[in-house]
């Protein structure tokens, strides 16, 4: 019989070395584990118990008491697993379910349960995996040719689901690699800023990161190793770049033209095409005067050369968003001066866990311990996805004159956020002008950190300028007041082209019609998937599915390649060729898309030079949906959203 894999290694450590690492553990998760361990849930219903259910805190708020008398009681029951050689219970739904309402605090139940049972998996196998391929006849395989474009987070996930599928694919990628944005983004401190553990598919969760919020080669990494263990390498066409796809309406085929690194031209058809190309990888270059007269190396941070030596260089960092204020920290030791150009200043939330180390301990218990680290992904992700987006939404009777907050728990954190931020440059009131934004709490991209870039802006080294730049001349960076600050090298750290969906291709569907036209500054799709006028297309982070609460991507990726896999199967067995949206299906879901963003903080009028945001001020990037109800809408095909032809 076939281990669980999710009940852990078997292991031989003595008690010493099991006490040692009990020291590191998430207690809550440990608590958890022991009932699979034993088959006794009174070890969750006891008055020892998480405190509160917070993405940020492994230990939920429990006391060091309460914790240090969990893992007394733990040695003796982990003791007695390992003894009886590391077999775990089975447990029944009701008491798992009751787990899930201990880590989280309250009860977790209909579509939300539904969720979390769907994405912890605890029979061990793959909930997503494609079991539908034997319905295909020889002959059907053979003329649907799928094509993906992109081999990051969403390629690499299709084409896990395409090959269990049986049906014939090719994923191209413009990178001599896969991991997307984790390829292309090599610059220092580049890391997650959401947890490694639950930064990753849920059928392939890693019990080897390093750190809590992991760095970029360790992500390359995981997406290597994905890519060789389900077999895709030969699927994939590196270094070459999709220019444009045109539908064919005689043939019902998509056909895509391709180029390669060395410029050689080609074609290709393709019955589906699924694109994964993603919308935080074409970076966006400020309009200044004069950037091309500087002398020195200057760049875009998604392009960081490889062989920059930057030791005691004087270094202009143009943008401290997400990137900027991962590069600033990591660089400003070895330079001789950094000056940090800022546009915006950003809210930031107290992290201790960003940039800490996952301790041996933990990381035994991810390796050995049953359920674990599925109990460890459930802490890191509950809290986000269950408050759902009402704490995001824009309160009409609020008033704040500082613009910092819309509604009134809004307000709360803005005040608790402030004070936290004024508490790291208390010796430095210069600084708090400059640090304290002017707009709502998590409006923008909020950042997270355990103080790492305030200590930054106070080294002697450093400057952060929020004066507006006029012009870079050859030697440095001159802000609208007229000062010069001279600069060896400069970073743009300005972001991606976010609302330019599919933009690096030329698509053209029916009857001539340009996917570029038909969106024009104001891209939308049924369900972020699927767009009236272009059969058997289907996105993969498509227009307004950016996350910027709840969880991480990898949830929406799954969601949307299973909803994009499921029209492909019922465009197959109704022995159809293609498939596309109806026109009203696709109104109805922007109307309430327009209706229910424009409801949330992040469409408040008060922010500005948002990437969120299209030159209009409105919003067609982000998911204004509770994640739980995102997942029920793509776990089944509407028939009658659809044509079949």
């Amino acid at each position: 019989m076939t281990r669980n894999r999710f009940a852990g290694e078997p292991f031989m450590d003595d008690d010493d070395a099991i006490a040692k690492a009990l020291a590191d553990v998430s207690i809550p998760a440990l608590m958890c584990s022991l009932v699979h361990m034993t088959g006794d849930p009174s070890f969750i219903r006891g008055d020892i118990r998480p405190r509160i259910a917070m993405s940020l805190d492994i230990q939920s708020g429990m006391p060091d008491d309460d914790r240090a008398e969990m893992r007394r009681r733990a040695l003796p029951a982990i003791a007695a697993y390992r003894d009886k050689g590391c077999e775990p219970v089975d447990l029944p739904t009701d008491v798992l379910q009751e787990m899930m309402a201990f880590l989280g605090c309250r009860p977790v139940e209909g579509r939300l349960a539904g969720l979390f049972f769907d994405d912890l998996q605890f029979e061990g196998g793959d909930s997503g995996a494609i079991a539908w391929g034997s319905e295909i006849t020889g002959e059907q395989r053979v003329s649907t040719p799928v094509v993906v474009i992109g081999c990051g987070m969403g390629g690499i996930l299709a084409g896990i689901r395409l090959s269990q599928a049986g049906l014939p694919f090719t994923i191209i990628d413009k990178n001599g690699g896969p991991g997307g944005t984790w390829w292309e983004n090599r610059y220092p401190g580049a890391r997650v800023d959401v947890g490694s553990h639950q930064y990753c598919f849920s059928f392939e969760p890693a019990d080897h990161w390093s750190e809590y919020y992991c760095q970029q080669p360790e992500l390359r990494a995981y997406f290597d190793t994905i890519v060789d263990r389900y077999g895709l390498r030969p699927h994939c066409r590196f270094g070459t770049t999709v220019t444009e796809a045109a539908w064919d309406e005689d043939r019902s085929l998509w056909r895509l033209a391709l180029t390669g690194s060395d410029g050689a031209e080609d074609d290709l058809d393709a019955r589906f095409v699924i694109s994964a190309v993603g919308s935080l990888n074409l970076p966006r270059m400020p309009q200044i005067d004069g950037m091309d007269s500087f002398s020195g190396p200057s760049f875009h941070s998604a392009r960081w050369p490889a062989d920059l030596d930057i030791s005691g260089s004087r270094f202009a960092l143009i943008g401290a968003g997400a990137s900027g204020f991962q590069i600033g920290p990591a660089i400003a030791p070895e330079l001789e001066r950094l000056t940090i150009f800022q546009r915006t200043a950003q809210w930031i939330i107290p992290n201790p866990l960003y940039h800490a180390a996952v301790p041996p301990g933990d990381e035994w218990a991810l390796r050995h311990l049953p359920f674990y680290g599925r109990w460890y992904r459930f802490i890191m992700t509950f809290a986000g996805i269950a408050m759902g987006t009402e704490p995001y939404r824009i309160d009409p009777e609020h008033s704040d004159p500082t613009h910092r907050s819309i509604n009134a728990a809004n307000a709360r954190r803005s005040e608790a956020l402030l004070a936290s931020m004024k508490s790291l440059v208390s010796e430095r009131p210069d600084l708090l002008e400059k640090i304290v934004p002017d707009y709502p709490a998590t409006g923008k991209r909020i950042l997270q950190d355990d103080g790492t870039w305030l200590r930054c802006l106070q080294r002697p080294n450093v400057e952060i300028v929020r004066t507006a730049i006029e012009r870079i001349d050859a030697d440095g960076v001159v802000t609208k007041d007229g000062t010069h600050y001279p600069a060896d090298v400069i970073c743009y750290a300005t972001g991606f082209r976010h609302n330019d969906f599919l933009a690096s291709l030329r698509v053209t569907g029916r009857h001539g019609i340009s996917l570029r036209d038909q969106w024009g500054d104001e891209p939308t799709a049924y369900l972020g998937i699927t767009m009236p006028n272009f059969p058997n297309l289907f996105c993969v982070y498509g227009p307004g599915t950016n996350l910027a609460a709840g969880a991480s991507l990898f949830y929406h990726a799954e969601f949307q390649v299973h909803y994009a896999i499921e029209v492909i199967h019922e465009t197959l067995t109704s022995e159809a060729r293609w498939s596309e949206v109806r026109p009203d299906a696709h109104e109805e879901y922007v109307d309430r898309y327009q209706s229910e963003i424009g409801q949330l903080v992040w469409s408040h009028p008060s922010i500005e030079h948002s990437h969120y945001k299209n030159g209009q001020g409105k919003v067609f990037t982000l998911s204004p949906w509770p994640l739980d109800l995102y997942w029920e809408w793509t776990r089944h095909v509407e028939r009658a959203d659809y044509v079949f032809g």
